[in-house]
């Protein structure tokens, strides 16, 4: 990287290959885990879905540590110690053969996840783009819906065709290819350590680069903004990660295999053109007034998915739910950074997301319950748009991204 071509677009590359390979086989590949347990095992689904509950807890609790780490050490080295946690855990995976060892084997999965997700991958395209920030983001975050399109479906192929004890190791070790190599030689963890300035300017020698600016983080996690935006996304995530880690059972009961696994490449096909999208609307639009309307569009199409009852109507649904998906993941970090800046970005948004982690793992439990319990899915996606709807309500209520509290 020491030619004149600025080298943020590089690592945005690497961003969006080791995202990619962390949401195709970790955040969508839960769902198809999910599935081939709930078949192979006989396990019901709601113990299957308290293990993605686990998952979702662990991966949001280790986030925290994950933040101090990036602020101690080199990113690139947090991404690869992700990636071998990761690529471990789940090529061990299959070897899984009571309720429990499923429980131990998510938590050291999510560690991975975590170690190699939005918190590093965000923090380091935050540090080399602020004006095109949203397209940087826009562009990095649209390998987690790519790993829903190119590895999910894969995975699910894979795992159907030789089942879960020869099918994780493979996928372990793509994990850990799709990973480490990239953070390696991709990912540069400052741009003022390779002689550039943010958005492609260079240093001038003899002068430093000004200092990071942004609102401290004590400051920052009084504010009504953040306490908005954190509910609001835990309302907002959990019902979305809920109907995502159900929709291919979902697709199951009430069609066929091949429905299923059409339902993810339609849920994240729609979401990557969504996301790039949204990564430019945003820069014209009011951030935070764009975020509320997603939320209420996510609540109808979690209703509209209750009400699926064929081929054609799921798909549908799902294109209007994947549209929802490309961008409210999306916003979180865009929204941190935009009222709070860079300067403690990375504790911000981890503390943020820990809690929204408490949505995130508890929606695809409640759902599941819900389906065993309280007659199918048909409820299950009701209760996640009312779940949606509430999450829209309390973002509104949280005010623009661009001003600061009174």
């Amino acid at each position: 990287m020491s030619d004149d071509r600025f080298p943020g677009w590089r690592v945005v590359a690497g961003a969006f290959i080791i995202l990619m390979t962390s949401a195709g086989l970790g955040f969508y590949g839960l769902a198809v885990y999910l599935n081939a347990f709930s078949r192979e095992r006989g396990w019901d689904v709601a113990a299957v879905s308290l293990a993605t509950t686990v998952f979702f807890f662990v991966s949001g609790a280790f986030g925290l540590v994950v933040a101090r780490l990036i602020a101690r050490y080199d990113i690139r080295y947090v991404i690869v110690g992700g990636g071998l946690f990761g690529g471990v855990s789940l090529a061990l995976l299959g070897q899984v053969q009571q309720q429990w060892q499923l429980y131990v084997a998510y938590s050291v999965f999510a560690i991975g996840f975590a170690g190699a997700g939005l918190i590093p991958v965000t923090t380091v395209v935050t540090r080399w783009f602020h004006r095109r920030r949203g397209v940087a983001l826009s562009v990095a975050s649209t390998g987690l819906s790519a790993g829903g399109v190119l590895i999910t479906p894969a995975a699910k192929w894979l795992i159907d065709e030789r089942g879960l004890e020869a099918g994780t190791p493979i996928l372990g070790l793509v994990f850990v290819l799709g990973t480490v190599p990239f953070a390696l030689w991709l990912i540069r963890p400052d741009p003022g350590a390779v002689g550039w300035m943010p958005d492609g300017e260079r240093t001038v020698a003899g002068v430093a680069a000004p200092p990071p600016t942004g609102v401290p983080y004590v400051d920052a996690v009084r504010t009504r903004f953040y306490t908005a935006v954190t509910i609001g996304y835990v309302l907002a995530l959990g019902s979305q990660v809920g109907g995502i880690q159900q929709l291919v059972r979902l697709a199951e009961e009430r069609t066929d295999r091949r429905t299923a696994t059409l339902a993810t490449l339609f849920l994240a096909g729609t979401s990557i053109v969504a996301r790039l999208i949204g990564g430019r609307v945003v820069t014209m639009v009011p951030m935070m007034g764009f975020t509320v309307v997603l939320a209420v569009l996510q609540m109808a199409a979690l209703v509209a998915l209750a009400f699926a009852g064929s081929t054609v109507t799921l798909l549908l649904a799902i294109v209007l739910f994947g549209a929802t998906v490309g961008n409210i993941l999306m916003l979180q970090p865009l929204l941190i950074a935009e009222r709070f800046g860079v300067i403690d970005y990375p504790r911000i948004f981890s503390r943020s997301q820990f809690f929204t982690t408490l949505g995130v793992a508890g929606g695809p439990l409640l759902l599941g319950w819900l389906h065993d319990h309280g007659g199918g899915y048909r409820t299950s996606y009701l209760v996640a748009g009312a779940c949606a709807l509430a999450g829209a309500g309390v973002l509104a209520w949280g005010g623009p991204a661009t001003v600061s509290d009174p």
